[in-house]
């Protein structure tokens, strides 16, 4: 990420982060912080320090055609719990996609840091949104709707931030949803109009990528 400094980046991350934070849909709370059971009640800095994203300065992404997507939400990082903020670093090996997915509880505010994405969102009318992001571009996904992001570039990754205003945004990926969740291959081939054999293989092929 060497073409944007450390200090620009760090700025628009704090810029970002005061914004979710001063439009947060969590439920707020009654003191300054919530320390989850289980943990110390004398606890240090540590409980505020989140190392998670450390181990993505040598990630391989080597054959990979899906991003890696690392989240700091209050299942990685308890201490958000009640602050209304949660983070996702995402690498977009070359060609790599997002597939399309939807956050129930929160928008997201995705802030590209190197690289090229192709980004876009399906409103509730059924209508398209898509555009090109450049580094140090920033694309809202409104809260709930279906959106993906793609790499472009067959010869470089990209990585980018996603921002959310809630300690738990969740992630529901369409593609498994539908496709290795349970759902009967009938209902599904009736839903997409298609032939039962289709939604079969696309049953199969979701399981075993589910599996790996």
């Amino acid at each position: 990420m060497g073409k944007v400094s450390s200090f620009t980046a760090m700025a628009m991350i704090l810029a970002l982060a005061n914004s979710f934070l001063g439009n947060a849909g969590d439920p707020d709370i009654l003191k300054d912080f919530l320390v989850p059971l289980g943990f110390p009640t004398n606890i240090t800095s540590d409980f505020f320090t989140y190392t998670g994203f450390r181990e993505l300065v040598n990630v391989n992404i080597t054959g990979k055609t899906a991003a890696i997507v690392t989240k700091a939400s209050m299942k990685e990082f308890p201490a958000l719990e009640g602050q209304s903020v949660s983070v996702a670093a995402l690498i977009y090996p070359p060609s790599g996609i997002n597939p399309p997915h939807v956050h129930p509880r929160s928008a997201e505010l995705l802030i590209l840091l190197e690289g090229v994405l192709e980004v876009g969102f399906v409103d509730s009318t059924n209508k398209l949104f898509v555009q090109t992001l450049q580094v140090p571009d920033m694309f809202i996904f409104p809260k709930g709707l279906v959106h993906f992001q793609v790499n472009t570039r067959s010869d470089s990754p990209a990585y980018a931030l996603g921002m959310f205003g809630s300690a738990n945004a969740g992630t529901v990926p369409l593609p498994s949803t539908l496709f290795a969740s349970g759902i009967s291959a009938e209902i599904l081939a009736e839903a997409f109009k298609t032939d039962v054999d289709t939604i079969s293989k696309l049953i199969a092929a979701n399981n075993v990528t589910e599996a790996a």
